[in-house]
């Protein structure tokens, strides 16, 4: 039963009584009709709108939303751009060491200048997919790298087995890097015995900063500061021999490396061919093929010295 509120009316001649007036029974079913008829009158809308439109206004509107829906689909590229780079000396914004060094009699050394190592990003790996339009805007930016996926990493390989080898590999180069490190320490007059290195850095993969870790290593194990204050960067494998080997991205590396304040870039020799050519404004490359190599440019760098390093040239690829 319906209740009478004090701001209507009574009901007069005409009017059915028993609880509702023929206005609030239009209404009610007007509301009714409001509510369930919602996507009737829409679609009603939308046929109406298009029935009144030439087909070359909807052939149009059709390719319009076919060239919106290929472009947030995945491309089958990789895509590739300058990503951070980590000082190897230094604790990073979270307080945590990159390189930790441990049962080292001599005590840790510290050294006012930075070694950095580089690294990329990639869209478009197993977990991480990059649509058609970063694609295109990758093909026009000259600070980006596309790469067919196929050339990058296996067809059908998932994200799980795309991240346990891109770990599997920076452990292994973790590995030798401080294998090699302490090897040549130990050449240079340092009691290493005892010393327990290891490294960590989040949410970076692969091998191509072991040269990098091996002369991190090696600077905290000496008292000499090598850097002299300076910023230097590199990217290079390494073996636990001391043979720098060629990496992948090196272009953006050192795109990324200048971004981030270095003026050194210490470059395998292999990767000459792809330096040349190619290194910013106000970063000088050194070229490398050995830690020994490495560790004597750092040093000369240091000693304000490092003018008379070689530089990759053309052809000087090995």
């Amino acid at each position: 039963m319906s209740v009478m509120h004090a701001h209507e009316h009574q009901p007069m001649s005409g009017e059915p009584l028993g609880g509702e007036t023929q206005d609030e029974g239009r209404s009610e079913a007007t509301a009714v009709r409001r509510h369930h008829g919602f996507p009737a009158r829409t679609f009603a809308i939308v046929r109406d709108y298009f029935a009144s439109r030439p087909l070359r206004y909807q052939a149009g509107l059709i390719c319009l939303a076919l060239c919106v829906i290929v472009l947030v689909m995945p491309s089958p590229y990789v895509v590739e751009s300058p990503g951070p780079t980590r000082d190897v000396l230094h604790p990073g914004e979270g307080g945590s060491a990159v390189i930790a060094i441990s049962g080292f009699a001599g005590g840790v050394h510290n050294d006012p200048g930075q070694l950095r190592l580089v690294t990329v990003n990639a869209s478009g790996v197993p977990g991480y997919p990059a649509g058609t339009a970063q694609a295109m805007w990758g093909w026009l930016n000259t600070k980006q790298a596309v790469t067919p996926s196929e050339a990058v990493f296996p067809v059908g390989q998932d994200a799980d087995s795309y991240r346990k080898e891109s770990q599997g590999e920076m452990t292994g180069s973790q590995d030798a890097a401080s294998t090699a490190a302490l090897n040549y320490a130990q050449r240079l007059g340092v009691d290493v015995s005892g010393v327990k290195v290891s490294m960590h850095v989040d949410d970076i993969g692969g091998p191509s900063a072991g040269m990098m870790y091996s002369l991190g290593v090696i600077d905290k194990l000496t008292p000499q500061e090598e850097t002299g204050g300076a910023s230097i960067a590199g990217t290079g494998t390494i073996d636990k021999k001391g043979k720098v080997g060629a990496i992948g991205g090196i272009r953006l590396k050192m795109i990324g490396a200048r971004r981030d304040g270095a003026t050194w870039f210490l470059a395998p020799a292999s990767n000459c061919d792809e330096v040349v050519g190619h290194v910013p404004k106000g970063l000088r490359d050194v070229r490398v093929s050995t830690l020994d190599e490495a560790y004597r440019a750092l040093v000369a760098i240091g000693q304000g010295n490092g003018e008379a390093l070689p530089h990759c040239s053309v052809g000087s690829a090995k």
